[in-house]
């Protein structure tokens, strides 16, 4: 089925997005709270459209194809607008970057390895790093309409799943790396 609860949760996610954004661009304490509380429960249904998926047994092709494309775009439109708006900048946009680079990497490794017949798990380490990271985008979003310690600890988080990106982002590029070596040509062969 086309649009069954896992797939209409994924698409949930991507409309959420003008959301999240028009309500952290209005610039007011309560419009910012709002732009949290939006990321937070599209975040959140990323758990639940892989859960109803498997529970009820929905995994379809849409499904498969929609969702990793709804987490990075919900992750990289709230990057980009705090990093615009000021919230990240300086050696923090540096973390932002991180996390956008290894995004575009680890897409061009499943479409890679897809092409392949080699699936790329999602490793727990992995899951770590998305929980890290959700969490210092929300908190961030709030910015100062709460205390300046929410915005540090979100700068801390950003920093922590920075640094977990790029862990995770080396075991997926070495798996891939594996099995672009296997079909490498013999020396003195064509590329």
């Amino acid at each position: 089925m086309l649009f069954n609860l896992p797939n209409l949760l994924t698409l949930s996610r991507i409309a959420a997005i003008p959301l999240v954004i028009a309500c952290f661009w209005l610039d007011r304490g309560w419009a910012q709270w709002l732009s949290m509380i939006l990321f937070v429960i599209a975040a959140v249904t990323d758990w639940f459209d892989g859960y109803f998926a498997r529970r009820y047994h929905q995994i379809s092709r849409l499904g498969r194809f929609l969702d990793p494309i709804a987490d990075k775009l919900l992750v990289a439109a709230a990057l980009v607008m705090l990093v615009d708006s000021g919230t990240l900048r300086g050696v923090n946009v540096l973390a932002a970057l991180i996390i956008l680079a290894r995004e575009i990497l680890v897409s061009g490794l499943r479409e890679f390895l897809a092409e392949l017949r080699v699936g790329l798990p999602v490793s727990q380490l992995a899951k770590w790093k998305t929980g890290a990271q959700m969490v210092a985008i929300a908190a961030l979003l709030v910015g100062d309409a709460a205390s300046p310690y929410v915005t540090q600890i979100g700068i801390v988080l950003i920093w922590i799943a920075a640094a977990l990106t790029l862990i995770t982002g080396y075991d997926y590029l070495r798996t891939g790396l594996k099995h672009m070596a296997e079909d490498a040509p013999p020396s003195g062969g064509q590329k």
